[in-house]
């Protein structure tokens, strides 16, 4: 998770944050019960919520301010249920206006690329060299939510159309948002398990819109993501 100020890295088990002030914080991801780990559709949810640990998790990375705007555009869908079907279009549109300011604030698109060079560093056993400025790996990845955003539309746009209950329910727009992602997530992470090219197709547009959300990142900023990438294997090599 890239931010204005800082990189978040995270595994199943532990995350740390890097500031650009010097800061390095770390914490434990949570552990959900098992059962609800291996229950389909509710599983994607568990993973989604847990990804939002280091926001907000105890002395989390982001500050009161900032955590009351996310969890107001975060619940921004549950305000469908309480409004008429025509404000559903003004809420979305504000809701992504938000988001997006979040996202492009500052340096967080080039910490968007550092923190993806940083990961790809790791997994190609690259990291010395990374941080020596002598290897440069992709700045693109695909896992990044970025990927999981741009399946999440069409995905929403079918389950609005198939949806079996009456769309004048009041709990319509919030079930079909949550199923929505509970569907894509299943589909992402089949997509991410799948050695098919076939399956890699739908990854594309997220690839190509990772060109919008992402810019080359200096070598201080790749260090500063290798940061945030020690300290997590520091703490999973510890257990």
């Amino acid at each position: 998770m890239a931010r204005a100020d800082g990189v978040v890295i995270a595994s199943g088990d532990n995350w740390a944050f890097a500031g650009r002030d010097g800061s390095l914080l770390e914490g434990p991801m949570p552990s959900p019960p098992r059962l609800l780990r291996r229950v389909p559709l509710v599983r994607g949810l568990v993973r989604l919520s847990s990804a939002l640990t280091p926001l907000f998790r105890g002395a989390g990375v982001a500050g009161r301010g900032e955590r009351i705007v996310l969890v107001a555009a975060l619940l921004a869908p549950l305000s469908l249920v309480f409004l008429p079907h025509s404000a559903s279009l003004p809420v979305g549109v504000g809701t992504a206006v938000v988001l997006l300011a979040w996202m492009l604030r500052g340096r967080t698109l080039f910490l968007h690329g550092a923190e993806h060079r940083a990961i790809a560093a790791a997994e190609e056993r690259r990291l010395v060299a990374t941080w020596q400025a002598e290897a440069k790996p992709s700045r693109f990845a695909p896992r990044c939510g970025t990927n999981f955003a741009a399946l999440v539309v069409p995905v929403s746009l079918v389950a609005d159309r198939v949806w079996p209950l009456p769309p004048a329910a009041l709990y319509t727009p919030f079930a079909v948002t949550l199923v929505s992602l509970a569907l894509t997530m299943e589909l992402w992470q089949l997509l991410q398990a799948s050695r098919s090219r076939v399956a890699r197709i739908f990854l594309l547009p997220g690839l190509a819109l990772q060109r919008v959300t992402t810019r080359e990142p200096t070598d201080d900023e790749t260090r500063l993501a290798l940061t945030a990438v020690a300290a997590v294997l520091r703490r999973e090599l510890a257990l």
